[in-house]
Order: C-alpha cells, then sequence, then structure tokens
C-alpha cells in the first residue's frame, strides 16, 4: 500500500531568520508529540525543513512498518511517484508536526525538498499543524478511514487524516 502526503507550492521564504529557536517539540494533546513556536511566525514564513533520508518507493515498502504495533505510522513523506523522505532516519523536529483539518501550516515541496511554512500568524505556544491530505489507492472503507483516525478537533473536522477521494 502506497500513502501519499499532498504538498502545496507557495512562495519561497526565509528559513532561518535571527532570534535563536522558534520551535520546540514536546508532548501534544493531539496525539503523542507535537511542534510547538516559541516565537510569533508571521504567515508565509518558513519554519522548517521536512529532513531525513531520501529513499526510493519500493525500499520505504520494505522498511514499513517501522512500529509493528502501530503500523499506519510512518516519518515517510511523499516527495513523487519514485522518491519519498523517510524522517525515520537523519529526520528532525519536523517530523513531529501533527495533522490538523483546519491547519495553520502547509507543506511546500520545492526540487525534491519540502518546507513547511505558516498559512498565518502562529503566536507562542501555538501548536503546528498541516493536513497530511493522506492519499491511498485503496477505497476509503469505514474501517480504513478508522485506521487514519483524525483527532484534531476542529469544528470541520473530516474525522480521517485522508485526502478526500477526486471524483
Amino acid at each position: 500500500m502506497k500513502t501519499t502526503v499532498q504538498a502545496k507550492p507557495t512562495a519561497a521564504t526565509r528559513l532561518h531568520p535571527a532570534g535563536g529557536r522558534r520551535i520546540q517539540v514536546r508532548r501534544s494533546g493531539v496525539h503523542g508529540k507535537g511542534v510547538f513556536a516559541l516565537q510569533p511566525l508571521a504567515a508565509g514564513e518558513r519554519i522548517i525543513e521536512y529532513k531525513g533520508e531520501v529513499i526510493s518507493w519500493p525500499e520505504a515498502l520494505r522498511r514499513h512498518p517501522h512500529d509493528p504495533s502501530d503500523p499506519n505510522h510512518t516519518f515517510y513523506f511523499h516527495i513523487d511517484d519514485r522518491h519519498v523522505i523517510d524522517a525515520n532516519v537523519g529526520g528532525n523536529a519536523a517530523r513531529w508536526i501533527n495533522h490538523a483539518c483546519d491547519p495553520n501550516c502547509q507543506a511546500d515541496e520545492q526540487d525534491g525538498r519540502v518546507f513547511i511554512e505558516a498559512l498565518r500568524d502562529i503566536a507562542p505556544g501555538e501548536e503546528l499543524f498541516y493536513d497530511y491530505g493522506l492519499v491511498i489507492d485503496e477505497r476509503y472503507t469505514p474501517k480504513l478511514k478508522k485506521e487514519y483516525e483524525c483527532r484534531c478537533g476542529s469544528p470541520n473536522c473530516r474525522r480521517t487524516m485522508l485526502a478526500p477521494k477526486r471524483r
């Protein structure tokens, strides 16, 4: 099974402004660990690059699952039909950014690299989220949607991290 996270292109912004650490990984009320703003982050600001080992999809499928007790959880980020970033190897804090159906960030893929950027101004203490928009080739059954359950709590929550199927 191939899982895809969609990236949305946006304008380039600076990655490392002066002023020290801007984000921190800590326990999340949504799921496990999360990433939180330590400083104000401006709309359109590039916050962090999603780092990890770039591997082929066949290699990703060979490595999957990282955790047999939670087989649908990975640190994979789809780049194109041939490549994926495995943040389980050489990953950084970006791998801990949780999904939300009404996110404050988005993923921007540029030339095989993925950057997380703010969609709106983000205050210190806010958790960062982007919409994973997972795409799975098989039919979305209630069981499959439950396996990818969303816990974001947004009023517009889809109840799943899966992207809506195109009709």
